[in-house]
């Protein structure tokens, strides 16, 4: 019989819910002042006052690049852990490859 404890649903919430015990033992601990210092919840540029609608950065540029590198890790994970004993498999892993060139091709294709 398998050990229950190595499942990995079960250890995942078993190191979770120990970090988090952790976590709140050690933020009990932790060093905390008596009182909040100036200038702490606003915004730093190596000491300059920093305007407020400067500090709005777009990320409409960023956003596609992110995708496209999420997308074409995570296919190439998929594709090269499949294992190809079976037919059945290559053709699954094939079908994954045309949607992800699919997915691909709308997210990055110019309006």
């Amino acid at each position: 019989m398998d050990n229950v404890l190595l499942s990995p649903p079960l250890a995942f919430l078993i190191i979770l819910v120990f970090f988090w015990a952790f976590s709140v033992l050690l933020s009990r601990m932790a060093f905390r002042g008596k009182k909040q210092a100036h200038g702490t919840g606003e915004a730093y540029a190596c000491g300059e006052d920093v305007p407020d609608h400067l500090a709005q950065p777009d990320y409409s540029q960023f956003f596609p690049y992110a995708f496209f590198f999420t997308i074409a890790h995570v296919a190439t994970l998929i594709v090269t852990t499949v294992p190809m004993e079976t037919m059945r498999a290559l053709v699954m892993a094939l079908i994954y490859i045309f949607v992800i060139v699919i997915g691909l091709y709308v997210l990055l294709r110019r309006s």
